[in-house]
């Protein structure tokens, strides 16, 4: 049996990267073992037609995969880790998702000759719209770092850093970040309703102007501040709107704040 990847943790986000592997091509179903203990969150992987178990003491004994994901909550990672250390030789690559979880963590579990990549996704990595960082240990190679990031890729964007503790920065912008668009939609949304429009046609202009405006910043080739201005005529109701926003730096400061606040939390937690 060929297996090139197990998924360790086959939760939303775990379920959400497999499905974008295997839509995209990127993986075929009979090369993926997917271990979960819960029953029904492991059927709906074997739907899929993947190999699955409750436990990884149930993997095939001649199994000796690229790579091992780990996708499960961080209180539970060193037990989980641990049951894959038989794997630690250097042969296979692991990649957690774990957030807060350094890979330190893993070097201590796994021993000293294991391959290893700290990713952080975003929740919109489960339509295909992620922001996914990752940072490597020494024993990466080039060649497997590419197969990684093309994995990725079929979850959103891929971008790599070599200095680690810059996660905390990273858990701050991208990984806390789609909480700070939800809570701008809802203000923008009772700012329309205070206006005077009915609660429907609030929400309905609210989510999708910050879907279209994102979506043309992607697409376009101008900078962000370019775009601005140019839906900023002088003296018209949109500079009246950002001499509100930006009068003295207020949202910048704010949003400033605001990161810098989940940055010194994120490294409480790390500790």
């Amino acid at each position: 049996m060929t297996i090139r990847l197990v998924l360790a943790g086959c939760g939303n986000m775990g379920y959400a990267m497999l499905t974008g592997w295997l839509k995209s091509g990127k993986l075929a179903p009979s090369a993926v073992f997917v271990v979960e203990p819960n029953a029904d969150l492991r059927q709906r992987a074997a739907a899929l037609g993947c190999g699955t178990a409750g436990d990884a003491g149930a993997l095939p004994a001649d199994a000796v995969p690229d790579l091992v994901v780990i996708a499960v909550k961080p209180q539970v990672i060193r037990d989980v880790t641990a049951g894959y250390k038989r794997f630690g030789d250097g042969r296979t690559t692991f990649v957690s998702i774990a957030a807060g979880t350094p890979v330190a963590t893993f070097e201590e579990i796994l021993g000293n000759r294991a391959p290893i990549v700290r990713c952080m996704p975003n929740t919109p990595a489960s339509i295909g719209k992620g922001m996914m960082v990752v940072f490597s240990n020494q024993l990466v190679s080039d060649d497997t770092k590419r197969f990684v990031a093309d994995l990725l890729s079929a979850s959103g964007e891929v971008a790599d850093i070599d200095d680690e503790g810059l996660m905390d920065a990273v858990t701050a912008v991208s990984g806390s970040g789609p909480a700070y668009i939800f809570h701008f939609i809802e203000a923008l949304t009772v700012a329309a309703e205070k206006a005077g429009l009915p609660p429907a046609t609030a929400k309905l202009l609210a989510m999708q102007t910050v879907y279209g405006a994102a979506s043309l910043a992607a697409e376009s080739r101008e900078e962000p501040g370019v775009l601005r201005q140019q839906v900023t005529s002088p003296n018209g109701t949109t500079a009246a709107a950002l001499g509100v926003l930006m009068g003295e730096d207020r949202l910048t400061t704010l949003l400033t704040q605001a990161v810098e606040a989940a940055r010194l939390r994120s490294i409480e937690l790390g500790k």
